[in-house]
This record gives C-alpha cells, structure tokens and sequence, in this order.
C-alpha cells in the first residue's frame, strides 16, 4: 500500500479503544437485525401473515438496517467522519422504539431494555474525545 492509503485508514494500532468498541456495539446491532430478519423469513413462510405487502416491506427495512449498520461500523473502524452522524441517527431512531416499547397495550420492558442500553452505549462513545478525535476531518 502506498503512503497516502495508510495515513488515511487507520491502522489496527493507531485506533483507539473507544472507537473500537463502537465499532462491536454497531456490528452486534447488525448481527442482531440479521438474526430479526431471519425469524422475519421465517414467520413470512411458516405463517400467514395478515399483509404480505407489510410482512416483506418490514423485512427489506430490516435488511437495510442490518447492512447500512455493517458499513457504519465499518466506516468507524476505518474513522470516517461521516460515522458520528449516521451512528447518532440510527441511535436516536431506536431510542424512539425502545421509548415505545416501554408504554402502550403491547409494552414489552425486556425488547425496551435490549434496545435501548446499546443506543445509550453508543451515543456515549460517539462523543468520547477520542472518538471525536479519531473521527474528526482532517
């Protein structure tokens, strides 16, 4: 690799702690939506939903949401800039959903909980100096 390609990823040894474990926080929310998507297939065969329009728009979402958390998480390995905003958006969305998920006739404390502590997690380490740091343009 030249010179240039390495100054502008970060090697393994320059990237700090932090933005390491941000980076396994949005990789187990992938992992996480992959597996949702996978009992999402399954009902959508082993079952008839109520719309099938429903049932498969709410899987391509997932689908989406799982592969756009694998290039964040990506991108923070390799501290884009661009990383904080889309990570603080994607946290903020499931804030909203864990929010919800503490109230109404189908409240369910444990996916509430399971959601939001790695929004929380993460939105802490995107503003860590060092993440900061890492990840600010250059």
């Amino acid at each position: 690799m030249s010179n240039d390609k390495n100054d502008e990823l970060y090697s393994a040894a320059r990237r700090p702690r932090l933005l390491v474990a941000l980076a396994v926080v949005l990789f187990l929310e992938a992992a996480f939506l992959a597996v949702v998507a996978g009992l999402l297939v399954y009902d959508l065969v082993a079952e008839v939903p109520t719309s099938y329009a429903s049932a498969v728009g709410i899987l391509i979402l997932v689908v989406i949401a799982a592969v756009w958390l694998v290039f964040v998480g990506i991108g923070a390995l390799n501290a884009r800039p661009w990383v904080r905003a889309a990570a603080l958006t994607w946290q903020v969305l499931q804030l909203a959903i864990a929010i919800g998920s503490f109230q109404g006739a189908f409240a369910r404390e444990d996916i509430a909980w399971f959601l939001l502590v790695p929004a929380v997690v993460v939105i802490a380490l995107l503003f860590t100096r060092s993440v900061m740091a890492a990840t600010r343009r250059v």
